[in-house]
């Protein structure tokens, strides 16, 4: 192959589609590169051969052998980014809230360990264009519903179909954990007890089906098979994890001590608004959190204004592990704002390369998939962003070039379209 050098990656990126064999060895130099482990290259030599990262290395008062390359990209006073991980959403799993046929990311029934979001992904999603635009790049897929809602796989968002888009196929089981009860205003003591009895059935329902699974998993001889116990199999072995999704400070101690009494090996908790109340209890079980949206409201009235926004930075100085993440209303959309969600955490105590480990490495640590993803590491996939500025401020994010597993993706969208349309249109440009 003939040796080129690029001045920016947007050469490459427009030859690259066109040619029609793509450069093998390439060369990014002089970015400013955020590893994602909190390391950082001021003037970086990032090299990628095929779809893994060969090397990464600071390259100052290095002098660089262009011909020891295919390709060599000039990314000066730019910024390089591992890919961002969308942790718990429902991205590509509905087309339209509106329209229930659309809506692929819930079963009826409440125990479905068995459903798979995996084989509901939709790769031609239309809102996916607009999250790559910001630079998420992976996503996990999530059931919603029922106690038991089903597994969740981790998916790059490119691709023709759901079998080139798995990255980890049944990663998890997700539980919705029953939510404590609470005396409601001017409700009667009947309802209050009839909503009691109702929560301790449900807890009696799950413990009973953990029980049953994992006698299940244990039995060598089973008279038939139980696709709903089947499911729960690895789980119970700690080869996959148990998801299990609670808010209320009390919900995550009663979770806490399920996954123990159960003992499950690879327990993660999704969302943890309070968790700022349980922090030493958190810190003790060793259990990593999927902590839910930054922008948001507290719980109660008498709770400090800010503590959603500083929770990150009370988690980071106990060293629980944890990622972020937007489970809530018009999550699918709201997943292009995922690294602003983590530059608000810096505004509140969090370093910049804190924040975006919290988007990046933690999150592929919490799934079991940090050997692939989630930092600019010898070895691992070569996915990652180019920023004209910081990506995880809402003012100077600015995607100019992005690769999963080494391929160079586009990075425009039915909104980028529409933009670029109307300068046209009025001659703005």
């Amino acid at each position: 192959m003939n040796k080129h050098v690029f001045v920016i990656a947007l050469s490459f990126f427009s030859i690259s589609l066109s040619s029609q064999k793509k450069p093998d060895h390439i060369a990014f130099i002089n970015a400013t590169a955020h590893i994602g482990n909190g390391q950082v290259i001021e003037k970086s030599l990032f090299v990628i051969k095929g779809d893994k990262i060969e090397s990464i290395m600071d390259v100052t008062g290095i002098k660089l052998n262009p011909a020891a390359f295919d390709t060599v990209i000039d990314l000066s006073d730019k910024h390089l980014y591992p890919a961002l991980i969308n942790a718990n959403n429902i991205l590509g799993l509905h087309d339209a809230e509106a329209v229930r046929a659309t809506l692929d990311f819930s079963e009826v029934g409440q125990l479905n360990p068995h459903v798979r979001a995996l084989i509901a992904y939709n790769t031609d999603n239309l809102i996916i264009p607009t999250v790559k635009t910001n630079g998420v790049l992976y996503t996990q897929v999530t059931p919603r519903g029922g106690l038991i809602s089903g597994s969740s796989s981790i998916m790059a968002l490119e691709g023709w179909n759901w079998e080139d888009a798995v990255l980890k196929a049944d990663d998890g089981i997700h539980l919705d954990f029953p939510l404590s009860i609470e005396a409601r205003t001017n409700e009667s003591e009947d309802q209050f007890k009839k909503r009691q009895v109702q929560h301790a059935s449900k807890m009696e329902e799950l413990n009973r089906f953990f029980e049953d699974a994992k006698a299940y998993h244990n039995s060598e001889i089973k008279a038939e098979t139980n696709l709903r116990f089947e499911a729960m199999k690895n789980v119970f072995a700690g080869k996959t994890r148990l998801y299990v999704h609670a808010n209320k400070a009390k919900d995550l101690l009663k979770v806490i001590a399920f996954v123990q009494h159960h003992n499950i090996k690879l327990p993660v908790l999704v969302g943890g608004k309070e968790a700022y109340k349980v922090l030493n209890e958190l810190k003790r079980s060793g259990i990593p959190l999927m902590l839910n949206r930054v922008n948001d409201l507290p719980t109660k009235e008498d709770d400090e204004v800010d503590i959603v926004f500083k929770l990150p930075a009370l988690l980071q100085k106990d060293s629980i592990l944890f990622c972020l993440q937007l489970e809530g209303d018009m999550e699918a959309m709201q997943s292009r704002n995922l690294p602003f969600n983590a530059g608000n955490a810096v505004a509140y105590g969090l370093s910049k390369e804190q924040a975006l480990a919290a988007i990046s490495l933690n999150a592929a640590k919490i799934m079991g998939v940090s050997t692939l993803i989630g930092s600019l590491e010898d070895g691992k996939l070569a996915s990652f962003v180019v920023s004209d500025g910081d990506l995880l401020d809402i003012k100077s994010n600015l995607v100019i070039f992005a690769c999963i597993a080494g391929n160079p993706i586009q990075l425009n969208n039915k909104q980028s379209e529409l933009y670029i349309r109307y300068l046209n249109k009025y001659k703005l440009r």
